[in-house]
């Protein structure tokens, strides 16, 4: 069992569940995560724009749990295809979401600079934790 690969599929499985909680609690919850203020207006409106788009972030941060947990061990019934490339993957897209996100603190786009530094900070986290993973978990990958 790789600690760090089940700490990776938690904080993945962690941001799909509160993804959820903005499908589910609606304008004030896309509001408070900085989902920015269109988005939260849209799910006021009962837009299912909000909706669908959360629901695929959903289920890629669901997709990529189950690879970190299945890399893990945990789910040792389960063989995901292409496991060390995806796992690599999803390190890179958490490492590039947190250095872009970066860049975007001067310049917000409708979002606020708190949540570009916050939520750049979190996928640099998230990155860190699967790059340990993989790489103690490379050769049985």
């Amino acid at each position: 069992m790789n600690l760090w690969l089940i700490s990776a599929g938690l904080l993945s499985a962690l941001a799909a569940i509160l993804h959820l909680g903005c499908i589910y609690f609606g304008a004030s919850w896309y509001r408070f995560f900085g989902a920015g203020e269109q988005m939260a207006v849209l799910a006021e409106r009962g837009s299912m724009q909000p909706t669908i788009i959360t629901s695929g972030i959903v289920t890629v941060l669901g997709v990529w749990a189950l690879y970190a947990f299945s890399a893990a061990g945990i789910l040792s019934n389960i063989s995901l295809p292409f496991t060390r490339l995806v796992l690599l993957l999803i390190s890179a897209i958490y490492l590039l979401r947190g250095i872009v996100g970066l860049f975007f603190i001067f310049n917000p786009l409708g979002r606020s600079p708190e949540f570009w530094f916050w939520s750049s900070c979190i996928c640099l986290l998230f990155a860190f934790v699967h790059f340990i993973g993989v790489k103690q978990s490379w050769t049985s990958l």
